[in-house]
């Protein structure tokens, strides 16, 4: 097994990086070795031997392929437009698509690839800003932090910027058509979503207001109750935080969440009635988490720190959901997605 971890280069970072991992009698995280030299991997997704991954090059940005060969990663095909990269990459193996999110540029896309990784740009629609929100970040216009699939194989994204969950199809000729708009308090600034196993219920994270909003709906007549929101910070936390990354445990009884500022991760159990109860809220031994992910079993969980260019690896309790440090302080530079590989 392996970790992946990639992020910003703006600093000391080559791209993404490789760290075995020894699931012994001391579970650990080995040296950090470079094996894809790009710009700004901010995000990425593997299937097989491909791996894509977001590309911010000079003034252009997109995504770039990567095929293992011979133990070394080459590229393959790449798709570039002018301006920023995207924010988020989404993937589904099993129909060789892939979405993105750019923050930026407001553009949600959706690419097809084959065997060998060619990208093909199917569709993409453009976010318009219809903020109300106070924050300073929602004044400049829509933006999508977040486009992937739903449970019943439609596609929805978040958007910062307008306070939104929003809902789309893509048609038999591969055009993107919206289906239904779940809005947030002005302010929320919905980043990363997760949904429940029944599918009948979503969490959706706001990155400015630090929340969790528990949500009901309906995938078939597209009605949405508001159930409850929780914060992910301490109710005497007065500097600066944005939530970030939120992952749901495959038994559907946990969530988490990575605070960027309060530099913690939040363990919430769900309960019988999808409401939530806060477990535990830990550190992250560094600062700035905005992403973490755990292995196939979800005993491991591994966060990476962008801004002190580390990483912290936890034993998680499939019981009672916490998280136990185990080893600090793994030196990797500005990590903003961390990936399980085998």
């Amino acid at each position: 097994m392996k970790v992946l971890i990639g992020g910003y280069t703006k600093n000391n970072s080559k791209g993404i990086y490789e760290l075995p991992f020894e699931n012994n009698d001391q579970p650990h995280l080995d040296e950090a070795k470079n094996i894809i030299e790009i710009g700004g991997p901010t995000y990425f997704q593997k299937d097989g031997n491909l791996v894509f991954v977001i590309n911010k090059a000079g003034d252009q940005g997109g995504i770039s392929t990567f095929k293992l060969n011979n133990g070394n990663y080459e590229e393959g095909d790449t798709y570039l437009t002018p301006g920023s990269s995207p924010a988020y990459l989404g993937i589904n193996p099993a129909k060789k698509l892939l979405y993105t999110a750019n923050y930026h540029t407001a553009v949600l896309s959706v690419f097809s690839y084959d065997d060998e990784g060619k990208l093909t740009l199917l569709d993409t629609v453009t976010h318009q800003n219809n903020s109300l929100g106070p924050r300073k970040e929602q004044a400049d216009g829509a933006h999508p932090h977040y486009f992937d699939e739903t449970p019943e194989g439609n596609l929805v994204s978040c958007d910062l910027g307008n306070d939104t969950v929003d809902f789309y199809r893509l048609s038999q000729d591969n055009k993107l058509e919206h289906l239904a708009t779940y809005k947030n308090e002005a302010g929320f600034g919905d980043r990363h979503l997760v949904f429940s196993r029944d599918g009948n219920y979503f969490y959706v994270v706001g990155e400015l207001s630090s929340q969790v909003n528990v949500v009901k709906f309906n995938e078939n007549d597209w009605t949405f109750e508001d159930i409850a929101t929780y914060s992910t910070i301490p109710s005497d936390w007065n500097k600066h935080n944005g939530a970030a990354a939120v992952k749901i445990s495959a038994d559907g009884k946990f969530i988490y969440v990575s605070n960027r500022g309060n530099d913690s991760i939040a363990v919430f159990a769900v309960q019988a009635d999808h409401t939530l109860k806060l477990v535990q809220r830990i550190s992250v031994f560094g600062s700035f988490p905005r992403d973490f992910n755990w292995d196939e079993s979800e005993t491991y969980v591994v966060v990476a720190n962008q801004n002190t260019d580390n990483a912290t690896l936890y034993s998680r309790n499939e019981e009672d959901g916490s998280l136990t440090p185990i080893q600090k302080n793994i030196s990797v530079p500005e990590g903003t997605r961390v990936l399980f590989v085998k």
